[in-house]
């Protein structure tokens, strides 16, 4: 159930980008902004800004989108943005791990907050989920039909995967944290981009609701989703195909 419920999630997010296009640009060109702060404009030495690019591609954003965003980034007048995450839960005791990134803390903090506390939900201290999350690498490969799905997933797990299952022409492929780098490199050198990669924070228990407080518990995630300043939000919610039909 945990692996469905994580493909689940990942249909979700994807469904709401697709929804949402201008806000995921908008998140995406904040995460290119940052890497090239980082470590320069130059994506061949910079594996933050690879991945950021390689991410906004995976979305559809267009090349001179890209290129604008990574021009702004490198003038001294680029907005500085920093990290900041706040864990919680929603109503019925389903964990919320938000991440956020930000010009300005207060704002942040104070519009997060009112998400929860206008949900029903409650903000704990920093730490308070680190036994309900398990920091991954998750990366999303699109099927092509010249691949084979076998060699394929024998390749990956020598470079790291610890898990890979194919969904509707995607393949999933999940990874420990510290294993991230070494497979973003494999399917470099094999010559596969992926439609996503990301450190993702997996749940290891979830939470079964009945339809009422899966659809509460939902509009809470997306009320956060649309904040500018949240980049993404993770839970322990149990999601079947059928409740996500009520979506």
């Amino acid at each position: 159930m945990a692996g469905h419920s994580k493909w689940a999630n990942i249909k979700h997010r994807k469904g709401a980008q697709d929804a949402k296009r201008g806000k995921i640009f908008t998140k995406l060109i904040k995460e290119i902004t940052v890497a090239v702060k980082e470590s320069g404009p130059d994506e061949t030495t910079n594996p933050r800004l690879r991945l950021a690019i390689g991410n906004a591609k995976g979305n559809n954003m267009p090349k001179d989108t890209i290129e604008r965003a990574i021009k702004k980034a490198s003038g001294a007048d680029a907005a500085n943005y920093f990290d900041v995450t706040f864990e919680g839960y929603a109503p019925n005791g389903v964990a919320v791990f938000v991440e956020c990134m930000t010009d300005n803390n207060n704002r942040t903090v104070s519009n997060v907050r009112s998400v929860f506390t206008k949900n029903g939900g409650s903000l704990g201290t920093n730490g308070s989920l680190e036994f309900i999350f398990e920091r991954k690498g998750v990366f999303q490969i699109p099927m092509k039909e010249n691949m084979d799905e076998d060699e394929l997933t024998l390749e990956l797990i020598d470079a790291g995967a610890e898990e890979v299952e194919v969904q509707d022409d995607l393949m999933i492929v999940t990874c420990a944290m510290n294993d991230f780098g070494s497979l973003q490199k494999k399917l470099e050198e094999i010559g596969i981009e992926p439609e996503n990669a990301e450190l993702q924070r997996i749940p290891n228990t979830m939470v079964e609701l009945d339809d009422d407080s899966f659809k509460k518990v939902m509009k809470m995630i997306d009320t956060l989703e649309d904040d500018d300043d949240v980049q993404k939000v993770f839970h322990n919610l149990e999601t079947s195909e059928e409740q996500m039909q009520l979506l």
